[in-house]
């Protein structure tokens, strides 16, 4: 019997456990050592996933359950028996976690071998049959890669914003992986706090079975699984080209899309997955270097053979004042342009928000213009889904920022001012906050007027109507004050 491990704490029920199985137990600490199903496998030494997992719940019945739980929905192929003395109070409890069986501290060898045989047996029907999952799959995922020969082009920016777009398209199918190994800012760009990154995915027990791979993942708000770049540049040396190619084939047959933020150039990593990729979006800036950068990226990819037809190439920063025009670019790299990304200053607070514009609601163009992108990629069926999930998503504005600890003169230092974001004046109420509006901060010296630029005016108007009414209420009631108008002489003034 192979391919059990036991948590527990007693040295007198691991010498049963291991006495019953021959020897081929493997022992980690006690359930409440073990925070989720990716720690309690990130112990297993690079072994496979067991069949049988023992929860030693005395005394911490509670924590062994929801783990027992966690277990039951992440990997559900895995039966979970618990060991404890409660039998009869966390019988139905147990039940509800997904618990195959309940077994006393004190059992005899041989009921723990009847026990153990059964779960097993449970475990192995619920397993798919090996030959399925050593065969190709008959339908794979697009391996999605964001590539460019030059850093500081917006790549982060864009294969966060693609990725999120698709998740929100099509959710729970996508997933984002950040192979800028040294470097990698996706988890800055989503404001994601990640437990696991890419070092903990390619190494150990997540690269032999896909449904451990699943609980290494980290969850954004949007329905986007992502896969972070490792705290430390030095991890990278430990990642190999082997690594990357192996990742990306499991993870294309568990997702529809995996977006593949690569380092700039044609790193080691950065060839391997373009050898796993369906779909190239090939980013330059709107700069002489950028753009030659890229010509000699696509030329050399044509020379090995790793140009796929399914390209997009993108222009970022897209400006007409520099000097430069599609044209130029076109006939520089010998290929169509197929989207243009304007220069806004929307994508410097969206970074530094951690919100990517696909989620803030913003009608920018480069918001409408990285939409367009998601839409090359589902039919057009990306931008409809976004509608309606901003239709249906609050807004946060300033108010909400600093009620949530931010502090307010930071917000403004950082830029992070949104659309829609309501500022309150000192001395105003609440409820006559003005919008902000991006107009009001380019034309800051012009008289605003009903006929004026800025699209808040009625707003406004109605903020300064409000104001005036209120001074000669004040007016008045100085006056009730004043000696000088008491009796009759007001009308006389």
């Amino acid at each position: 019997m192979t391919r059990i491990v036991l948590a527990t704490a007693s040295a007198d029920l691991e010498s049963r456990f291991r006495a019953a199985t021959g020897g081929t137990l493997l022992a980690l600490p006690p359930a409440a050592a073990l925070a989720d199903p990716a720690h309690l496998l990130s112990r297993l030494d690079g072994a496979g996933l067991p069949e049988v997992v023992a929860l030693d719940a005395d005394p911490a019945a509670e924590h062994a359950l929801r783990l027992a739980a966690l277990l039951d929905e992440q990997c559900p192929q895995i039966a979970v028996i618990l060991v404890t003395e409660q039998g009869r109070d966390l019988g139905l409890a147990a039940i509800r976690a997904g618990v195959h069986d309940i077994l006393h501290p004190r059992a005899e060898i041989p009921e723990i071998q009847a026990v153990l045989t059964r779960a097993a047996q449970t475990a192995e029907s619920r397993t798919p049959p090996p030959t399925s999952a050593q065969a190709p799959a008959s339908v794979t995922g697009r391996v999605i890669s964001v590539v460019s020969p030059k850093g500081g082009v917006g790549k982060t920016t864009v294969a966060t914003n693609l990725a999120v777009g698709l998740a929100r398209a099509t959710p729970d199918s996508t997933v984002l992986v950040d192979l800028d190994a040294q470097f990698g800012d996706v988890a800055s760009a989503l404001d994601l706090t990640p437990e696991f990154s890419l070092i903990d995915v390619v190494h150990g027990p997540a690269t032999h079975d896909s449904m451990v791979l699943k609980t290494f993942l980290t969850l954004h708000e949007s329905g986007l699984y992502a896969i972070c770049g490792p705290s430390s540049p030095a991890a990278s040396d430990t990642i190999t080209g082997e690594d990357v190619t192996r990742l990306l084939q499991v993870l294309a047959r568990e997702f529809h899309y995996v977006v593949v933020d690569t380092a700039p150039g044609l790193s080691e990593h950065t060839l391997a997955a373009l050898d796993e990729t369906t779909d190239h979006v090939l980013l330059t800036s709107m700069d002489v270097p950028g753009v030659r950068g890229l010509r000699k990226e696509l030329d050399t990819l044509t020379e090995l053979g790793m140009l796929r037809p399914s390209r997009h190439v993108v222009v970022n920063f897209a400006d007409k004042r520099g000097g430069l025009s599609i044209a130029d670019v076109e006939a520089t790299i010998g290929v169509k342009v197929d989207l243009q990304l304007p220069l806004s200053t929307a994508a410097r607070i969206s970074t530094n928000q951690g919100i990517p514009l696909v989620m803030s609601g913003s009608r920018d163009p480069l918001t409408k213009q990285l939409r367009r992108l998601v839409d090359r990629f589902t039919d057009g069926q990306g931008s409809a889904g976004a509608r309606e999930l901003d239709r249906r998503r609050p807004r946060r504005g300033r108010r909400d920022a600093v009620a949530a600890g931010q502090d307010e003169h930071e917000l403004d230092r950082r830029g992070g001012q949104r659309d829609g974001d309501v500022v309150v004046s000192p001395g105003t109420e609440a409820g006559i906050g003005l919008p902000v509006a991006p107009a009001v901060q380019r034309v800051t010296d012009q008289p605003v007027t009903a006929d004026g630029p800025i699209p808040m005016t009625r707003r406004l108007m109605r903020l300064m109507n409000r104001a005036a009414g209120a001074q000669e209420h004040a007016d008045r009631e100085s006056d009730d004050r004043d000696p000088r108008y008491r009796g009759g002489e007001r009308s006389g003034r």
